[in-house]
């Protein structure tokens, strides 16, 4: 074998990671030393993405945009998996009933933000192709919740299934672009929203006293877990198990792919096996939940003495997975593809960007009485940019964790990857004809009203009690 630089094959993908290093360390160190970006709350994944564009675009580093596009692809789902593996912890399993109602509100309060995104962004672009861009793609306004509410993952996924399938001239940068808005939108329009009404709760936090935080919030092990080196090392087991799963998921894909080739379910297969595949960090995700709970079963019945997961490595696994996913997905942008975008696109993420800013402001002082701040800003990072955003916005205002807000992320996403489903189907309909996309934005406006009766509905029909 030839192991000299002419072979393209075996440097490529290595060369491809050590510019993304290079380039995540400088901005992490520009981060640190420029008080502005400091200040911005940007994560250095985004700030290294957004240098990583401008070098790429100028042709000045070699990035190769499938690359970039497959690792934002398989980042996505490694993520989530290594997430579902988590273990629950004790605090986690022992939450009180008020905790765990707000936890139910917070779900639904995630997936009626999916709802009224998407409806932004059906009319918005509908109303842009019926006066100034009559050829506009108007299903393209469903990558908004994409992009804003799921990350950059999602909003690719969906984008490349519209211009693949549909044929969304730009549709991956767009969704790339969109998901890359909502992070500024986030972190810039979040300090700035913080510095406003925030400035007598907000406390700096030094680095002695995040170490204890850190430390408290997160253990490195749990009692019973198996050595950190033994036989192999316990991070090499963690490893194996995300990537275990995520070949579980690629064959349940497949397999799923395969029944829409019999001739009684031949009619949905355009629109539903790009979803498969599309989605399958949420396969991912559930087969990594069901791993977690078969390992919890073997152990309840003795079958299994130790535990094997580990959440601070699964926590680490995901984090990573995430950094380098918004990284590629803010690198493998390409501007030439927005020419013909860039109106709806400023038009639909500006709308998109204060609808959720005032309606997330509104419900979390229905919804968080008593923390409405630390709920509101939590919320509003995670559904503008990732649950990352959302907690870097938390820890200027509640840098302990003493609001229930952090556990209603963790609690509102689990539950609304089961009330968000239907829009996954909705997703793959609307781009089918005119009339299935009014019947998507119809079913979002009703669904997004009773989930907010169902959130309001201590207020509306609780009052008259006692």
């Amino acid at each position: 074998m030839d192991f000299s630089a002419s072979n393209i094959a075996l440097w490529h993908s290595l060369i491809q990671l050590g510019l993304i290093g290079l380039v995540m360390l400088t901005g992490n160190l520009m981060r640190r030393k420029i008080k502005p970006l400091r200040l911005s709350l940007l994560p250095t994944a985004v700030i290294g993405g957004f240098i990583a564009l401008f070098l790429r675009q100028m042709g000045y580093l070699p990035f190769d945009k499938p690359f970039l596009e497959s690792l934002t692809y398989h980042m996505t789902a490694i993520g989530f998996i290594a997430l579902g593996l988590r273990a629950p912890a004790r605090s986690e399993r022992s939450v009180s009933r008020e905790l765990a109602r707000d936890g139910v509100n917070s779900g639904a309060f995630i997936v009626s933000n999916y709802l009224i995104q998407g409806i932004i962004g059906i009319l918005v672009m509908t109303v842009l192709s019926a006066t100034l861009m009559p050829d506009l793609f108007r299903a393209g306004g469903l990558i908004l919740p994409m992009g804003f509410g799921q990350g950059p993952g999602q909003a690719f996924n969906v984008g490349n299934t519209y211009e693949q399938a549909y044929g969304f001239a730009g549709g991956a940068s767009f969704g790339l672009a969109i998901a890359a808005m909502g992070m500024l939108w986030a972190c810039i329009g979040g300090i700035i929203y913080l510095n406003i009404q925030a400035r007598k709760k907000k406390q700096a936090v030094s680095n002695a006293e995040q170490h204890l935080i850190d430390h408290a919030q997160e253990p490195v092990a749990d009692e019973g877990e198996i050595p950190l080196t033994e036989a192999v090392d316990k991070f090499t087991i963690q490893v194996a198990l995300v990537l275990l799963v995520y070949l579980a998921t690629y064959l349940t894909a497949r397999g799923l792919t395969q029944l829409f080739t019999l001739p009684a379910l031949a009619g949905l297969q355009k629109s539903i096996v790009p979803l498969i595949w599309g989605f399958n960090f949420l396969i991912g995700s559930s087969l990594a939940l069901g791993l977690r709970g078969v390992l919890a079963g073997l152990r309840r019945t003795r079958l299994m003495n130790r535990k094997y997961t580990n959440n601070y490595m699964l926590n680490r696994i995901s984090g990573s997975a995430f950094d380098i996913m918004i990284f590629a997905s803010i690198c493998a942008i390409d501007i030439a593809d927005l020419r013909r975008l860039w109106v709806p696109f400023l038009i639909v993420t500006t709308i998109g960007g204060l609808v959720t800013l005032f309606y997330i402001r509104w419900m979390s002082h229905r919804l968080y009485p008593g923390y409405q701040l630390e709920g509101m800003l939590a919320m509003y990072g995670m559904m503008t940019g990732t649950v990352s955003t959302g907690i870097l916005l938390l820890r200027e205002v509640d840098p302990a964790f003493r609001t229930p807000a952090a556990n209603n992320l963790v609690i509102g996403s689990s539950m609304a990857i089961v009330l968000g489903f239907p829009m996954l189907l909705l997703v793959g309909l609307a781009p089918r004809s005119d009339s299935m996309l009014w019947t998507t934005l119809i079913v979002c406006a009703v669904y997004a009203a009773a989930l907010i009766l169902f959130m309001l509905r201590r207020q509306l029909f609780g009052r008259k009690k006692g």
